[in-house]
């Protein structure tokens, strides 16, 4: 019997990376493997690898998705790595803006359905550092399986279980670890994002997950220093160009830094019209709330997400956020919720960059009018 996907589960999963009709039809898995503990895969010898972060992806002879030609080799399941060689332009119809493919040794990925990543273990500590909590994480291999403790209650685990999918961290995560162990004869470290400053996500739920701790770099407060800390705050702004979605930080008259972006879709997803319900604020926007890693949930049955450990948000304008995104490689065209996604190196630059500064023991700060952060001119 196969499972009705509704589009709230499809929205959540695609936040995940997962495209939910990739899914084999529903049974009830075996829990055990859920809770298991587990080591980080061997992955691919390559610099960079490439994750496949959506279902049913093409992997092509050659750089086109043109329909008259036959270029299909073979499908791609979400998660799938690859060896990444080179970024060729290719020719992408249908309306997408993004022309890039991704060359492999065994063909072309397009560029935006495939996660940049690379294979940095760690060697793990054994210890939480003396006086602290816990400690902040973040992800630099693939992505890290990881083992359940406690209820199950979450929509995001839920969802995961009842796709016969594991809940899996991705390359670029941070999360909040409170517990070490190396009784399954190696270190793991356990993820909890409480309900106290630490991700709002998961701690109230009761669930916690471990992972090899191989697979996490503990942050250190170099990992949160202030960029360019010599220039007067005031000196420092951002300029967002939505029409070509952009982003450059400016010191005084200088760009210092440049990436491109995916801001608020333009199109409501429903009905396919064009709409400002999910479009990113034009103007003057402040940046009022820092926060190290996020889970964001929004939305109702009929459409919704639940994406934890989203990393580096920087807030500029209530619930609008730059923030960190693994889940696509879409960026230079719009597909947020109204936040402005980057990848996690772009967001955690830019949240190193501007105002507020955020420590790692406070792991958050929030401004109120008419103190604020740092400028962001949204056109």
């Amino acid at each position: 019997m196969k499972r009705t996907i509704s589009r709230r589960d499809f929205l959540k999963l695609a936040g995940l990376g997962l495209g939910a009709m990739a899914f084999k039809p529903y049974k009830l898995p075996d829990l055990e493997i859920f809770s298991s503990p587990k080591r980080l895969p061997e992955f691919p010898n390559s610099v960079i690898i490439g994750r496949v972060v959506d279902t049913n992806i093409d992997l092509r002879s050659r750089p086109t998705n043109d329909p008259s030609l036959n270029t299909s080799i073979r499908k791609l399941e979400a998660d799938t790595l690859v060896e990444w060689e080179r970024e060729v332009v290719g020719r992408v119809v249908g309306g997408l803006s993004n022309q890039r493919y991704v060359e492999t040794p065994e063909g072309y990925i397009y560029g935006s359905v495939l996660q940049r990543t690379r294979n940095l273990p760690n060697t793990p500590i054994t210890e939480i550092p003396a006086g602290q909590a816990g400690f902040w994480a973040e992800v630099t291999v693939p992505y890290v399986e990881l083992a359940h403790e406690g209820v199950i209650a979450s929509p995001w685990l839920r969802d995961h279980i009842a796709y016969n999918f594991p809940p899996r961290l991705y390359y670029g995560q941070v999360v909040w670890m409170d517990t070490i162990r190396t009784s399954n004869g190696f270190v793991e470290y356990r993820w909890n994002e409480d309900a106290n400053g630490r991700g709002y996500g998961y701690g109230p739920y009761g669930e916690f997950f471990w992972g090899d701790g191989a697979g996490f770099k503990v942050l250190t407060d170099d990992d949160v220093s202030t960029i360019s800390p010599d220039v007067d705050p005031n000196e420092k702004t951002i300029s967002l160009n939505l029409f070509y979605q952009t982003l450059s930080c400016y010191e005084g008259n200088s760009e210092v830094y440049f990436c491109r972006v995916s801001s608020g879709r333009i199109h409501d997803p429903a009905t396919g019209q064009v709409s400002d319900e999910y479009a990113t604020p034009a103007g003057t926007l402040l940046t009022h709330w820092k926060i190290i890693s996020k889970n964001m949930t929004a939305g109702d049955e009929a459409a919704g997400y639940s994406t934890p450990a989203v990393p580096w948000c920087t807030y500029i304008q209530g619930g609008v956020a730059i923030h960190g995104a693994h889940w696509h490689n879409a960026f230079g065209e719009p597909r947020s919720h109204g936040c402005v996604n980057v990848r996690p190196e772009d967001a955690k630059w830019i949240f190193r960059w501007t105002t507020p500064y955020v420590s790692l023991a406070a792991g958050e700060e929030r401004r109120n009018l008419p103190d604020h952060g740092t400028i962001v001119n949204s056109i």
